[in-house]
């Protein structure tokens, strides 16, 4: 029985394989390219075909007018093509000639491989093809509308940087090598995705990053059976090494200073093309407390915020739950005049406490999700209404007791104080809930127990997701709970690969 759990779980969970495409290679013969080209687009208006002639010999340009800048491709490729002096004869040596002496644009290439150079119109190439020669010229022209650079909108800081990224691929590289002026930092790129064929970029500074940490997370992309890549969430579950956790090894930023940061701790940085959020691997427990604001601000401050955030995390996992534990099993642990107000306000309502507390948080996260999707013109006025009058509604009518209002209350505003754990918080917030309402704190201490175990288990490439405090590293808990000044900060030596096992 367990053998056949275990054969059908894996039917549903293995990733479809695609199987391997062969490939067809660009033609002598320039009407067997045409004909492959147009069968293969169809009839797309956007994509452009213009056929001239070079000394006799048939020419075609193939272009997708959206992708592509036209000032770029009159100026630097098809004018110079069309009228270059002294243009040979012979169609291997107009091809030589036209790459080397004609165009003037740095960013050119060639293939064999008709399917490659299909992709690369796509991606905002302009293609040249010569009747007689078994490969084409790519001339890159990209041109394609782009939202500017903008302040990142779910990582708000103070004294940091107000640049984001954005969904353009060659901006997103530009912001990194502003701020790393260095050859350290390599810049790869691969593509995943059978159908979209979204480019990736591994980034990661070669005199810090694990050249076993690279290795793994590009052969994890190449392995990658996925079929459309339309953001960097579709890639993160083939970069996880551990898809039974709540909490990931893998990090998501939208910062580009925070990446770099990330980058000098010896990470690798995957950037995603059409998304404006940064991949982060390996991944730690104590960075989901970390901000780039904590490195602007006095040590002391720091250390304070931090540990600000650790105490909101425990409130919004373990205080409804806890709070539900005492009115069910352990009333002897409040003060008399407080448990007789609590008595008193829960005996007027007429569920019992563990479904007022499910049904009141439900209620929250049906507000919060509605106040997410709205547009940013009704969204806040749906939170405020849906806060303000339906609890109030709901305590008057006696559903509600008013005790637990300001429980959810405060354990809404302590999940926010962490967002980048927002969802783990929000499923074990039920959880504790539950386990609270039948066990009590028993059961609540088991819970963290195993739940403890959950997180010590991760161990994203080699690295202890609770680095540094479990194993403990002397070198690094300077940057952990504790910031010290830059005086000690600036000395590097902190680098993730010093943390393996």
């Amino acid at each position: 029985m367990s053998k056949w759990f275990k054969k059908e779980v894996k039917k549903i969970t293995d990733p479809v394989d695609f199987g391997t495409a062969e490939k067809t290679p660009v033609s002598k013969n320039i009407t067997e390219n045409i004909i492959g080209l147009k069968s293969r687009f169809g009839n797309s208006f956007d994509i452009l075909y213009k056929e001239i002639s070079l000394k006799g010999n048939k020419a075609l340009f193939v272009m997708d007018d959206g992708m592509c800048n036209n000032m770029q491709v009159i100026c630097q490729v098809i004018g110079p093509v069309m009228f270059a002096p002294d243009m040979p004869k012979e169609p291997s040596k107009q091809a030589d000639y036209i790459r080397d002496r004609v165009t003037t644009g740095a960013d050119q290439s060639q293939t064999y491989d008709l399917d490659e150079a299909i992709t690369d119109v796509l991606s905002g190439l302009i293609v040249l093809f010569i009747d007689g020669v078994d490969f084409c010229l790519e001339f890159g022209v990209q041109g394609f509308p782009k939202r500017s650079i903008d302040d990142a909108q779910t990582e708000v800081q103070e004294r940091g940087s107000h640049e984001g990224f954005t969904e353009s691929f060659k901006d997103n590289v530009a912001l990194l090598r502003r701020r790393v002026r260095s050859p350290i930092m390599k810049c790869e790129t691969l593509t995943v995705g059978k159908t979209s064929k979204t480019r990736i970029c591994v980034c990661y500074m070669s005199d810090r990053a694990s050249p076993e940490t690279v290795d793994n997370v590009k052969a994890r992309l190449k392995k990658a059976k996925i079929d459309m890549v339309l953001g960097s969430g579709y890639i993160s579950p083939f970069l996880d090494t551990q898809n039974t956790s709540f909490f990931s090894g893998v990090g998501t930023t939208e910062r580009p200073d925070v990446a770099c940061a990330e980058m000098a701790e010896g990470r690798v940085v995957l950037l995603t093309d059409g998304t404006p959020f940064a991949l982060i691997v390996p991944y730690l427990f104590v960075e989901n407390f970390q901000s780039m604001d904590d490195y602007n601000y006095r040590p002391y401050y720091a250390v304070f915020i931090r540990a600000l955030k650790f105490i909101s995390f425990l409130i919004s996992v373990f205080f409804p739950g806890i709070y539900v534990a005492v009115c069910t099993f352990h009333q002897e642990v409040l003060p008399s005049s407080m448990l007789y107000d609590m008595a008193v306000q829960e005996s007027m309502t007429p569920f019992p406490v563990m479904v007022e507390a499910i049904f009141i948080h439900f209620l929250y996260e049906v507000m919060r999700e509605a106040g997410l999707r709205m547009p940013k013109a009704v969204g806040h006025a749906v939170s405020i209404v849906g806060a303000l009058v339906i609890g109030d509604a709901a305590v008057t009518a006696g559903l509600i007791a008013a005790p637990m209002i300001i429980v959810v209350a405060m354990t809404a505003i302590s999940s926010f104080v962490v967002s980048q754990l927002y969802q783990p918080v929000s499923v074990l917030r039920f959880l504790f809930m539950i386990i609270g309402g039948i066990t009590g704190f028993y059961g609540i201490v088991l819970g963290f127990g195993v739940l403890l175990v959950n997180i010590c288990a991760i161990n994203p490439y080699g690295v202890p997701y609770t680095s540094s405090i479990s194993p403990f590293t002397p070198g690094s808990v300077r940057d952990t709970v504790l910031r010290l000044g830059w005086r000690r900060l600036g000395r590097r030596e902190l680098n993730i690969g010093k943390m393996k096992r």
